[in-house]
């Protein structure tokens, strides 16, 4: 026999993507259980064209594709062994990390850009109120249905006239809100990519008032015939921005990633990690 001599080519499975169609059909029919019959429709279309490609893709006969090696004249020489010793870098030395974000936004710049961002959240909702509805307290009374049965049943005068309960109760949810959505600002901001402003502006109000649109009209469809959406999505813009300019000012703090291992187990010794590295 003769030898065949090194391979020339990797034999690889095929690149497809009927399993990621398949597996945004399985998500889309899980959302549709608390969103509309709808999206669990094009969940299921999308789940049974994926199973058949991807099915397609394996039988009768597996498609794959012949990857070329480089030459054996062109590789890379076989890495040569030395016995010289490795420094290991202590964690947090010399930007050395396994943890990021290395510094985060503290949780009382949340608190306070959701406090400023409701604030600004409540004078567009204001401004619909007075502009469109001509009652300032349409829009308390609205939020305030969402809890109150007998807000959400009540038809437009009483919408429009003030109600002690609707807005005491009404204060304080938006209050409670606001300040939550600002903490988990300060959580997420710092781990999302460059222009802050645009997540916690634009997308992501964007993201969460279309889920409660969706959300909603599931649960009240004459509550979210009433509320104006177009209003809505500027009223959480504002939030956002608010928010965000409030939580990216703040001054970061540095995460537990920077102190020693003996601080970060909570141990009190008498000697350091610096006393340790001395000679």
């Amino acid at each position: 026999m003769t030898n065949p001599g090194p391979p020339s080519h990797h034999t690889l499975p095929a690149p497809t993507v009927w399993p990621m169609v398949a597996a945004l059909g399985v998500t889309l029919l899980g959302a549709a259980l608390v969103t509309h019959i709808v999206v669990g429709v094009v969940g299921l279309i999308l789940f049974v064209v994926g199973g058949i490609g991807w099915w397609r893709q394996v039988l009768p006969e597996e498609q794959v594709e012949h990857v070329p090696l480089v030459p054996v004249a062109e590789r890379a020489a076989p890495v040569a062994r030395v016995k010289a010793r490795v420094d290991h870098l202590q964690l947090g030395e010399a930007g050395h990390r396994v943890r990021l974000p290395v510094e985060v936004q503290p949780i009382s710049a949340g608190l306070v850009g959701g406090l400023v961002g409701g604030a600004a959240m409540a004078v567009v909702a204001g401004a619909y109120g007075l502009l469109v509805q001509h009652s300032l307290w349409y829009p308390i009374n609205l939020m305030a249905a969402v809890a109150l049965p007998e807000m959400a049943e009540a038809q437009m005068p009483q919408l429009m006239a003030f109600n002690a309960k609707a807005l005491g109760l009404g204060f304080v949810a938006h209050l409670v809100v606001s300040m939550l959505v600002g903490i988990l600002y300060a959580v997420i901001l710092p781990m999302l990519p460059r222009r802050h402003m645009l997540w916690g502006g634009l997308i992501a109000p964007l993201l969460w008032t279309g889920f409660l649109w969706a959300l909603l009209g599931v649960i009240n469809p004459t509550l979210n015939e009433r509320v104006s959406w177009s209003w809505f999505v500027v009223s959480q813009i504002a939030f956002g921005l608010t928010a965000g300019i409030v939580v990216s000012r703040a001054e970061p703090v540095a995460t537990m990633q920077s102190l020693p291992l003996e601080m970060r187990m909570g141990l009190h010794g008498s000697t350091g990690s610096e006393e340790r590295r001395k000679p």
